[in-house]
């Protein structure tokens, strides 16, 4: 691990409003995520956006959106997730997003099959065109013309750029993950 987690009271009063703010919403929408250390402290990729302010709350607002805005069913944005976290090997968010489509209702073999980067049957139609459009773009190609028509045809034109900015997204978070070391929770 390249960074540690901050103890919030070693952070500036702006940095650590947007570090209980951060602490809040993980705590409504992922509570069953390890996120913050025994001391209060954030996990995973928010270590690394607190002490990088200036590049974090940017990326922080972006990711903020892109839940905000939420139209794509949560299981096909959880197999969206978890193929790129799977593609670039990042912990964290494997970890935490294993959890979350469990959460879900995706079963567990899925999962299991997604995170190590398998391609699982029994995915709804929706659920796998998603897992086909991640795995694309998250290996670096460009996502094949019938593979955006089928996308289109089930998820729709909006969702689909919804997708592809909720994969660009996740491969920012791989990214800073895996820039910095960052390892999932010890006993999670």
């Amino acid at each position: 691990m390249r960074i540690h987690p901050i103890p919030p009271e070693q952070l500036s009063p702006e940095v650590r409003f947007v570090h209980d703010e951060i602490a809040g919403l993980v705590g409504r929408s992922q509570s069953q995520v390890t996120m913050l250390n025994a001391g209060g402290a954030l996990l995973g990729p928010f270590p690394a956006m607190l002490r990088y302010p200036q590049f974090g709350t940017p990326a922080l607002s972006f990711l903020r959106t892109l839940d905000t805005h939420a139209t794509l069913n949560k299981r096909v944005r959880e197999v969206a997730i978890l193929t790129v976290g799977a593609a670039f090997g990042a912990r964290f968010e494997l970890y935490a997003h294993a959890i979350m489509a469990e959460v879900s209702g995706l079963p567990a073999d899925t999962i299991a099959a997604i995170s190590a980067g398998g391609h699982p049957s029994g995915l709804s139609e929706q659920e796998a065109i998603a897992h086909h459009v991640a795995f694309a773009l998250a290996t670096g190609h460009i996502v094949p013309a019938s593979t955006y028509n089928r996308a289109v045809t089930l998820l729709g034109q909006d969702a689909v750029a919804e997708l592809f900015f909720l994969i660009a997204g996740y491969c920012l978070i791989a990214i800073i993950l895996n820039g910095f070391d960052i390892p999932a929770p010890d006993n999670p």
